[in-house]
Order: C-alpha cells, then structure tokens, then sequence
C-alpha cells in the first residue's frame, strides 16, 4: 500500500507527464497548465514541481533544455521522452484502476 507521500508523488509525476504531452514546456507553463485544465481545483506548489521534473529528468522519462521564455527571458524546457511515454501509459492505467477502486468503496451504501 503506498504512504500518502509516495501517492501525491506519484499523482504528481502523472499530471507532469501528461501535461508534456502537448508539447515542451517550462515549468511555470506545467504548472499553468495544471492549474487552468483543472479549473484551480489542483495548484502545484513550485518546490514540488521543481522536485519531480529532476527526479523525472533524472529517470530519463523527460528531457530538457536551456530556450527562451514568452517574456523573453532565460527558461529550462521540458520536454516527454519515449520511455515518459510509456510511463504515462502505465501510471495512466494503475491510476484508472485505483480511482475506480475507491469509488467502489466510496459508492458502497
């Protein structure tokens, strides 16, 4: 069973993926883009999201590289790996069955 932690890691790592799916992005951009898909329902704390975009880099799931910022300023761009890809694709179904299994226990009378 995973500790509260490693879920919100995990979770974390997940919405990164996903969000580096639409192309590369610096990390204010993955935390916009987060923050305006799910409605300010979700705001990723800055330390977090720097924590898990090197903690991917360093898995090999992202990749990234020094370019300029829409305000023209200096910005690391982030972009999905081939094996981010399939990481996306195995945490993305792990967590479908994890949600469908709380809901189960949620929707229990």
């Amino acid at each position: 069973m995973a500790t509260d932690l490693d879920l919100l890691q995990g979770t974390l790592d997940l919405l990164v993926l996903k969000t580096l799916t639409w192309g590369p992005m610096h990390g204010y951009a993955v935390a916009r883009w987060i923050r305006d898909t799910t409605r300010d329902e979700l705001q990723v704390e800055d330390g977090a999201l720097y924590t898990a975009l090197h903690r991917m880099e360093k898995r090999g799931w992202i990749a990234a590289e020094w370019g300029m910022s829409e305000n023209n300023r200096k910005a690391k761009y982030y972009r999905l790996t081939a094996a981010g890809r399939r990481q996306l694709l195995g945490q993305s179904q792990a967590f479908e069955r994890y949600a469908r299994a709380v809901f189960r226990v949620l929707r229990t009378a």
